[in-house]
């Protein structure tokens, strides 16, 4: 069993718990979007993620998983939508604009 050490704070004694290191990835939009969804409505679990050290990596797969299902979305809408390289050629402005509503429609 592990011992533990304590550090005198007055009349209390503090245990001296240290993390584990975590990756330095950035936790992108979706993972800080999850964070809040747990911290709101399921603070049970979210507390039960921070003391297991788990709500880290948690929130970096979620963000993984949420791009690469955009990645995977948007070239079937586009083919749905008929948004191609020749209109991109013909048409910038209407190209620009059909992508933009893809991506939007995307993230939701």
């Amino acid at each position: 069993m592990n011992e533990l050490t304590y550090t005198r704070c007055g009349d209390y004694y503090i245990p001296d718990l240290k993390l584990s290191e975590q990756p330095e990835a950035p936790i992108g939009k979706y993972g800080r979007m999850r964070r809040r969804y747990l911290k709101e409505h399921r603070p049970g679990l979210y507390s039960s993620l921070i003391l297991s050290e788990k709500l880290y990596p948690h929130l970096l797969e979620i963000d993984r998983a949420a791009h690469e299902r955009m990645d995977a979305m948007l070239p079937r809408m586009m083919e749905a939508a008929g948004v191609t390289e020749e209109l991109k050629a013909r048409d910038p402005m209407c190209w620009v604009g059909l992508m933009n509503t893809l991506k939007v429609q995307a993230r939701k």
